[in-house]
């Protein structure tokens, strides 16, 4: 037996279906994360609560630890605070944006060219990442939950690449966006990312593997691939499609803009799409330290990696630098394939 839940999250209402046991883990976690404050208590809808339940395989423990992290870091770290203004030196040689066009299934569409990387600060990078990935999350229709990537390779080289700002990277999407991804496309990868997907891919679910996509512009039946998701005619022309309007850093900054007049009545109980389940409200500010992280935790979920490469589930993530990163057995543990 299965129920449609409708409830709020981070981009207003999403329908799923939960089986009762589902629904029975998804409660569990709300009494083992406890009551919170306004805008957490909005972020922690039924949806949201599901996705960390599927990115540790429905294992309430690890999924309430990974949750509660999250949640932490939304207190301290404020992602729905950031600003344009604040982060616009970051976006001006388009190295990341949400493109004006949605895939066919209604998806956003996050564009990320690692070649045109424009700074060095690893903090500005990965405020800009994380404003991008709130931004994406904003414009989603009602009933989806997931984005897409489209990573362009043309004139990459290692030389774009810091691994810092990539182990940042995949822990921020990794431990705060679980569920977040619905495809990847790769498009004109470097010549040793197939090879090495391949050695790869038996060891991650179906699902998981479904989700990357390797496309050629100079193989044909790469084009099939990108006609299925979009629409060649809104399409960029990077990618194959017809449209060679190109990035506009003005034009975009008119559009960021306007969404962060969105943002703050998004992330109120006045939001029409935003009526997330009752809980109480401290009226105090928060406790971060009354978040405890390991109230629910056994010494084996806390702290100890499984380095042996077993079966990997959906909770991996791939870096806009260069690096799929996948869980390895545990969940704080991940390992970066270059």
């Amino acid at each position: 037996m299965s129920a449609t839940f409708e409830k709020s999250t981070s981009n207003g209402s999403e329908k799923f279906e939960a089986t009762e046991e589902q629904q029975a883990k998804i409660s569990e976690m709300r009494k083992l994360t406890g009551p919170l404050p306004e805008k957490l208590a909005i972020y922690c809808s039924d949806a949201a609560i599901a996705r960390y339940l599927r990115a540790r395989n429905w294992n309430v423990k690890k999924a309430t630890k990974m949750l509660k992290e999250t949640l932490k870091w939304r207190a301290e770290y404020k992602p729905e605070e950031i600003r344009w203004e604040e982060i616009a030196h970051e976006a001006e040689t388009g190295k990341i944006y949400r493109s004006n066009y949605a895939d066919k299934h209604g998806r956003t569409v996050l564009v990320m060219r690692p070649s045109c990387q424009n700074t060095k600060s690893t903090k500005g990078q990965i405020r800009y990442l994380v404003y991008c990935m709130e931004n994406a999350i904003l414009n989603l229709p009602p009933d989806k939950e997931q984005m897409v990537w489209l990573i362009d390779f043309n004139g990459y080289n290692l030389a774009h690449t810091s691994v810092k700002v990539t182990r940042e990277t995949a822990h921020v999407l990794q431990e705060h966006y679980p569920e977040r991804l619905g495809v990847a496309i790769l498009y004109n990868p470097p010549k040793f990312f197939e090879p090495f997907w391949k050695v790869v891919n038996p060891f991650l679910e179906p699902k998981t593997q479904n989700k990357v996509k390797f496309v050629y512009s100079d193989d044909p039946s790469s084009k099939k691939i990108m006609e299925d998701l979009f629409d060649m005619e809104k399409l960029e022309s990077a990618f194959g499609g017809n449209d060679d309007s190109g990035f506009n850093i003005s034009n975009y900054a008119e559009r960021m803009r306007e969404d962060d007049k969105r943002m703050p009545a998004f992330w109120t109980r006045g939001n029409p799409q935003s009526s997330a389940p009752p809980q109480p409200v401290p009226t105090l500010p928060v406790d971060l330290n009354s978040i405890n992280l390991n109230s629910d935790s056994n010494a084996a979920d806390n702290g100890k990696v499984d380095i042996s490469l077993g079966h990997v589930s959906d909770a991996e993530t791939f870096s806009p630098n260069r690096s799929l990163l996948v869980n390895e057995g545990s969940d704080n543990g991940s390992r970066e394939i270059r």
